[in-house]
């Protein structure tokens, strides 16, 4: 039972990066996207027991054990008592997973918490089944296929009715973009109020010719001044398919280090981002600018 949920849940997963995409066309879109989704299918049959193994020995068997204990001294059914535990279960490795890799709460919390459910209400129809495993990975099967499609169906429909909307990056004004940003290996952009820029380590497009796009830093590495604009309509947007394209901030670097380079808007407003996917359009390096406070 736990194994058969897993392709449903990884599918909500899928659905909702897919979604909530701050980094849109920076890697893998279309039909690269779909067959990213199709790869784990077709290992599901050698990966999901080993998942639901597991599950089970973090998740439902112990909160199986703690719910006999808790019915004998609070009585009350055992099942009910296995639920809510599982449940607790599930809060609490989500909160793990906060400390651990900055799991959004929020949404692991509940979706771990949902990962019991299914198995203890399977538990009793379970032992009332005879005839070894084949009666119980055959039924599974088909209600992992079920739950698939009915989450596949629900996705559908939710995006479609515009119950689940697409994400929009902020809409950043010139007074909030000024200050210091800050990427890996040491890279600062500072933007000023005048339209100035400072650059320090900050990749940028590399005049074409200058560097191979699928090596291992298809780009540039700055230091210096130069100026900057916000192009709020994405009219310089490269990704752009149309004659708008996302909001982002052009850099122009002086000093005949690098060309000018599309940082695309993304993040939220409390928590804004600076983007820019260099190389192979398919396996982005993808480069990551913070707001410094």
């Amino acid at each position: 039972m736990c194994a058969a949920q897993f392709p449903a849940i990884g599918l909500i997963w899928w659905i909702r990066d897919q979604l909530g995409d701050d980094y849109a066309n920076a890697g893998a879109t279309g039909a690269l996207a779909v067959f990213g989704l199709l790869c784990p299918l077709v290992v599901a049959p050698l990966v999901l027991p080993v998942l639901g193994l597991l599950h089970a020995l973090v998740q439902v068997l112990p909160a199986q054990v703690l719910a006999h204990r808790a019915a004998r001294r609070a009585r009350g059914p055992v099942w009910a008592w296995h639920l809510a535990l599982t449940t607790v279960l599930g809060v609490a490795w989500a909160a793990l997973a906060l400390l651990l890799w900055d799991w959004p709460f929020t949404t692991t919390a509940p979706l771990l918490a949902a990962l019991g459910v299914l198995p203890v209400l399977g538990l009793g129809w379970l032992r009332r089944r005879t005839g070894g495993l084949r009666a119980v990975w055959l039924p599974a099967l088909f209600a992992s296929v079920g739950l698939f499609l009915l989450v596949l169906l629900g996705g559908v429909l939710a995006t479609v009715t515009g119950i689940v909307d697409a994400y929009e990056p902020p809409a950043l004004s010139a007074g909030q973009l000024t200050g210091v940003w800050r990427g890996e290996k040491g890279a600062v952009l500072r933007l000023g109020t005048d339209g100035r820029a400072e650059l320090t380590g900050l990749p940028t497009e590399a005049e074409p010719g200058s560097v191979d796009p699928y090596a291992e830093s298809p780009f540039d590495v700055c230091d210096g001044t130069g100026t900057w604009l916000l192009d709020d309509k994405g009219g310089h947007d490269p990704y752009a398919a149309g004659p708008e394209g996302r909001p982002g901030v052009v850099v122009r670097p002086a000093g005949g280090c690098g060309q000018e380079t599309y940082w695309r808007i993304g993040g939220t407003e409390s928590e804004p981002e600076l983007f820019v996917p260099f190389g192979d359009p398919d396996a982005p390096d993808l480069r990551i600018l913070t707001q410094a406070p």
